[in-house]
């Protein structure tokens, strides 16, 4: 991965932007918001995606693999922190000094004369962005905003609105998350995670710590977490709100029914007691629920019809997204790539699919997060009947000896439970020879095991 020079100056004028990784879902949202200005838009990515052809349908002129051909001439290149330093595009950019900035300098940019609302945390930050933005929507203010993934209900991840409040989801993963004029931080929650950026915990919950003392207004911070525990500690003379079952808590949860298909949960706030609802499962987010509640109670709206207005969200792409059912079993995807995700989202899932068998196709994601979490992801897993674990998805990283998706497969206390299964190719047929009427497949990680599902689908069809 390169190492951001956030020191690179923003041009006043962007000017023609060519991104290189176009289609990461924060860089198209900030893509189809600059086309929106009236900016011409070239990129490059290594697929053609559903992303890279909504872009196309904008106007953008995108290719795909990474060529020096494919810079052209622009006054600015936006690049991601999981760009790899040999690529030919921003070499090239670098060598004939084009300015080259971060894409979160260039959100940074887009909402320098906003309102920020900026969502962080380990796990929750693209639900709980997209449970303020929905919230907002059916509040009636027309927020812009930055999501790092598809809004169901809007088919978009993001738009240029016409209040002043822009919401972002900010990522913590390289730091980015400073660079942020920030009104309004929400910390969903403080889990240790990306320590090959940080080197330690103490580090990672410093940086949290830093972010939050950067909101000018209010900050809403997770009162069950332990590590956004600590990082309430390290917070001085601001407004915190918190939230959570914590009997202490500013906006109080308690009652939640995760059992089925849908969630219902109470809320005290105020002194007052009301009842939310979600059509999307999990306890994980009546939490997320809660955490977009306190915000827009921060900023001053009626807590009843805040929550009446956050159950209408839908979900986002990659959040248990059903993609298609063949001879009674469901497909579905899911982003999870943290133990802590892969438990919320598979506790889950056993409420939906009920007497059915969850069987979960895994990508390992990142050759460190494997190295240090490989026994977590196991007992994480565990929850599912069936676990068919595939190699690792590099990202950023380069390969280190002996770290493969088998490490993960041979910490499972139940060898029968678990199939290793390294030829990509070979896991849909294993999947789908394990699935019976009323089961769920579903694959996992946030690499690109979600391009799979259509051959599940195949498989379960043949």
């Amino acid at each position: 991965m390169i190492k951001p020079d956030f020191n690179q100056p923003v041009p006043d004028d962007l000017g023609v932007i060519h991104f290189i990784g176009i289609g990461g879902s924060g860089m198209s949202g900030i893509a189809r918001i600059l086309i929106g200005m009236g900016h011409r838009v070239t990129g490059s990515d290594l697929r053609d995606t559903d992303n890279v052809a909504a872009l196309r349908e904008l106007g953008a002129e995108i290719f795909i693999g990474h060529d020096e051909s494919h810079l052209g001439n622009p006054d600015t290149v936006v690049v991601t922190s999981a760009l790899w330093p040999t690529n030919p595009e921003y070499l090239l950019a670098k060598q004939r000094g084009i300015p080259v900035i971060h894409r979160s300098q260039a959100l940074a940019y887009l909402t320098s004369k906003n309102r920020v609302v900026a969502v962080a945390g380990a796990h929750g930050k693209t639900t709980s962005t997209g449970m303020i933005i929905t919230g907002l929507l059916k509040l009636g203010v027309d927020p812009s905003f930055v999501n790092g993934g598809v809004i169901a209900a809007l088919n978009s991840s993001s738009a240029k609105g016409e209040s002043e409040l822009f919401i972002i989801e900010a990522d913590e993963s390289d730091g980015s998350f400073l660079h942020y004029d920030t009104a309004v931080a929400l910390i969903t929650n403080v889990d240790a995670d990306h320590l090959d950026h940080y080197g330690s915990e103490d580090a990672f919950e410093r940086e949290f710590a830093r972010f939050a003392e950067g909101a000018k207004e209010f900050i809403a911070i997770n009162s069950d977490d332990p590590g956004a525990k600590r990082v309430a500690r390290l917070i001085s003379d601001k407004r915190v709100l918190t939230f959570g079952f914590d009997k202490d808590s500013s906006v109080r949860l308690f009652d939640v029914d995760a059992s089925g298909a849908e969630v219902t949960f109470s809320v005290e706030i105020d002194s007052k007691i009301l009842h939310g609802e979600l059509t999307i499962p999990g306890e994980h987010n009546a939490i997320n629920a809660v955490g977009a509640l306190t915000v827009l109670y921060g900023l001053g709206f009626d807590p009843a019809d805040a929550l009446t207005a956050i159950g209408h969200f839908r979900g986002t792409d990659r959040r248990f997204q059903l993609h298609g059912e063949r001879r009674g079993v469901r497909v579905y995807d899911d982003f999870a790539h943290h133990p802590t995700e892969v438990s919320a989202a598979l506790k889950a899932a056993r409420a939906v699919v009920g007497s059915g068998k969850l069987i979960t196709v895994f990508q390992p994601h990142l050759y460190s997060r494997t190295r240090m979490m490989h026994d977590q992801f196991a007992q994480a897993l565990a929850a599912s009947d069936k676990v068919v674990v595939l190699d690792i998805y590099a990202a950023r990283e380069d390969p280190e000896p002996g770290v493969t998706g088998v490490l993960v497969a041979d910490s499972f206390e139940n060898q029968a439970q678990v199939h290793y299964v390294p030829n990509w190719d070979d896991a849909p047929a294993i999947a789908a020879s394990l699935a019976e009427p009323g089961d769920f497949i579903m694959t996992m990680g946030c690499g690109d095991v979600y391009r799979m599902v259509p051959q599940l689908i195949e498989a379960l069809e043949k």
